[in-house]
């Protein structure tokens, strides 16, 4: 009886080990199949993108056909808007995500919350740049880029709503009854001690945000419209790096092709540098 009982014990141990091989093997197999991809972009950007690059590039302004030029008007609009974007929609994201962690565990209003901001988080962005240009653009007779910064805050809130509302979760019970039995008030408790040990996933959650919105087109083709000229007036059409490298890149122009590719580097370098440097400011010590 025992013998037998060995037996079945080794089999159904060799039957697991065979499981978890098989499914170790799949899991591997998938991470390269994503990284062969992931390397393959990465590569090309860098071989097409550092060839398009000189001291023009941030110089000069958008060219005509055949012609030297620039993406310093794009870069320019790109900044301000994202920029402006991530100031208007960050407070408003974390404001909320407290609100819904905190507050709204209970409730048809958390509830209610949760879900509208599920359809903004799953949304198309082009149909928040649709929004925008009925509600701004349409009503106002004029594209501009306070349209496309608005555009890009609604893309912003729902990101970090939901980053701050997990990060917060997370957060062990144990640290909030501590504080309320030393008779610390709520908004301190929040402040000092939920928002604190939060502090690195709300981080990463606004730069999920910020390279979500550095690469949206759509939006700003409804919304910010493009301007081949120098513009910081966000109340006129303004240029930007996406639409600028949409319409290069479609082109049959050398020049606005290698335009392109170097400002899809410019993108990716940017936001893997505001990464970095996140990071590398907030980490926990």
């Amino acid at each position: 009886m025992t013998a037998e009982l060995q037996r079945m014990r080794a089999s159904r141990y060799a039957s697991r080990k065979l499981v978890n091989m098989l499914a170790l093997t799949l899991s591997l197999a998938a991470m390269a199949f994503g990284l062969v991809w992931l390397i393959w972009i990465l590569i090309e950007t860098v071989r097409l993108g550092v060839g398009g690059l000189a001291i023009s590039t941030f110089t000069e302004m958008t060219p005509p056909p055949q012609e030297a030029g620039g993406l310093a008007n794009a870069i320019m609009g790109s900044l301000m808007m994202v920029g402006l974007a991530t100031l208007i929609g960050t407070p408003v994201g974390i404001l909320a995500g407290i609100y819904l962690a905190e507050y709204g565990q209970r409730g048809w209003l958390g509830s209610a919350t949760r879900f509208i901001n599920d359809i903004l988080l799953s949304a198309p962005s082009i149909v928040i740049g649709l929004f925008i240009y009925s509600a701004v653009v349409a009503r106002n007779h004029s594209f501009s880029g306070w349209a496309g910064v608005l555009a890009l805050a609604l893309i912003v809130v729902p990101v970090v709503i939901r980053t701050t509302e997990n990060m917060l979760m997370l957060v062990p019970n144990a640290l909030r009854e501590a504080a309320y039995a030393l008779g610390t008030p709520k908004w301190r408790l929040i402040l000092t001690i939920t928002l604190k040990s939060a502090r690195a996933g709300v981080v990463t959650g606004i730069l999920l945000a910020v390279a979500r919105i550095s690469g949206e087109t759509a939006p700003l083709l409804f919304t910010a419209l493009s301007n081949q000229f120098w513009s910081s007036d966000l109340s006129q059409p303004m240029a930007s790096l996406p639409v600028t490298i949409f319409k290069f890149a479609m082109s049959p122009y050398e020049n606005w092709q290698h335009l392109a590719w170097a400002g899809v580097f410019l993108i990716t370098v940017g936001v893997l540098a505001l990464n970095i440097i996140a990071r590398t400011l907030f980490r926990q010590r």
